[in-house]
Order: structure tokens, then sequence, then C-alpha cells
């Protein structure tokens, strides 16, 4: 029986969750955004202390790896790192586009969304990737890829093939731009986000098999690189007033 860990900090939404035996046994989340550096620490402290448990007893840091916010990756990694140097305990990089089909599949075997069954089904989780662009990629109901992960610019040819054949889920914080540019009733949103609860069953998995990540050489998965766009104002354009 492990108890780990879970960290998912690549979208505005921080979540923290500890699980046993790959059930989830106490989560902590906070949905405003950039406050993942500030809030990661007290949550993990919180959950710890929630459960009368200490850091040492951790077996294993499981960490989303992306695709997703560069900055919000950074934070989770930087944080999960620490706790497995630390600690002396193995990491482990869950696919957070995965963990978020794992949330909308508990949540339907659960009975909370509102779909009959997920026959001829396909889930398309959603990461906001700025402007029309989203990460996705796409899983049948055991949550089997039936895609590589990409990212995906949408329009209305979007998903046209697939839908000769299947329905599709969407869902995750990219998830609503789909209904502003595919009219196809066979596209569906549901309302499911990123959530470290997500992870508990895929790390437990990954634990067992001991498909751990190198500490020191690992990195999280952004997919594009990162941009820094530079300002338009010319700082150093001479003032007026010195020109006179």
């Amino acid at each position: 029986m492990a108890l780990i860990l879970s960290l998912e900090t690549g979208t505005e939404i921080c979540s923290v969750g500890l699980s046993r035996d790959g059930k989830l046994l106490s989560l902590r989340e906070n949905t405003e955004g950039r406050n993942h550096a500030r809030l990661l620490g007290v949550f993990v402290d919180e959950l710890l202390s929630e459960m009368g448990m200490k850091p040492s007893g951790l077996d294993a840091v499981a960490v989303g790896i992306g695709p997703g916010s560069y900055t919000g990756l950074r934070v989770g990694v930087s944080m999960a790192k620490g706790l497995c140097y630390g600690l002396n305990i193995p990491l482990i990089a869950v696919n957070s586009l995965q963990a978020l089909a794992q949330v909308a599949l508990e949540d339907y075997q659960a009975g909370i969304l509102e779909v009959d069954t997920l026959e001829d089904t396909l889930l398309s989780p959603m990461i906001d990737a700025r402007r029309m662009e989203v990460y996705t990629q796409l899983f049948d109901c055991s949550l089997t890829p039936q895609s590589d992960i990409a990212a995906m610019i949408l329009d209305e040819t979007t998903f046209s093939e697939l839908l000769l054949r299947k329905k599709i889920l969407v869902f995750g914080d990219g998830a609503s731009k789909v209904k502003t540019v595919i009219s196809d009733p066979g596209v569906r949103e549901i309302p499911v986000l990123p959530s470290a609860r997500g992870m508990s069953s895929i790390a437990e998995r990954l634990f067992q098999s001991s498909d751990f990540v190198d500490i020191a050489y690992f990195e999280p998965f952004y997919l594009k690189d990162f941009v820094v766009i530079p300002s338009k104002k010319n700082f150093f354009e001479p003032s007026k007033n010195l020109q006179k």
C-alpha cells in the first residue's frame, strides 16, 4: 500500500491530493489562479496534518507533467523534486491530460455526469493554450490513448472526420471554446476540470510497476516552447523633454 502525494499545477487550478493504495484520502484546491507558489506548500502541510501524517510517511510524490502553463508546471515540479530529494522517495510523472480524463471517467462512474453511456464516445480533455488553441489528446472509455498529445487550433473542421462514427465529450478549462466554432450535436461539453484527484489511481499503478522518473533530469512536458513577447513600447525612446 503506497501513500502518494499528488500535485497538479499546470492550469489556473492549484490542486493537491493525498491517496493511499490508489484511493483519494483528502484534497485541497484553489481555482483563483496565479497563487500556486504561495499555496502549494500550505496545501501539502494541511493535507498531511489533517491525516495525522508526517512527510516521512510518504512513499512517493506524483506530479502532473503537462502540457499546460509554463510557470504553473515549474512550480509543481520544483516542489515535487524538493520533496523527493529531501525524503529520498521516488518521483512519479503523470500525463495531465490522462489525469483529467480520469476525473471525467470517475465522475461518470459515480453518476455525477448527465451522460447515459460512453459507448462509441471519445473523451477529449482540453487544457487552455490561449486564443483558440488547446492542448488535447483523445481517449476511449478505458482511457486508452487514441491520439498523440497535440496543441490544436480549434475551428469548424475540428473532429469533422471522427464525428462520422463517434461522439465526443470535451472538458477541461479549454473546452468552452469548442462550442464557439463547432455546432455538431455529436460534440458535448461536460463540467469537468483539472484536479489532482484524477492522478490517484494512475500514480498507484505507476508506483506498483516502479515506473519512476529521474529526479535530477526530469522536466515538465511543455509541448510548446516558452516565448517571451517583447513590449511594443520603446523604453529607450528619448524623452521629448530631453530633446528640447
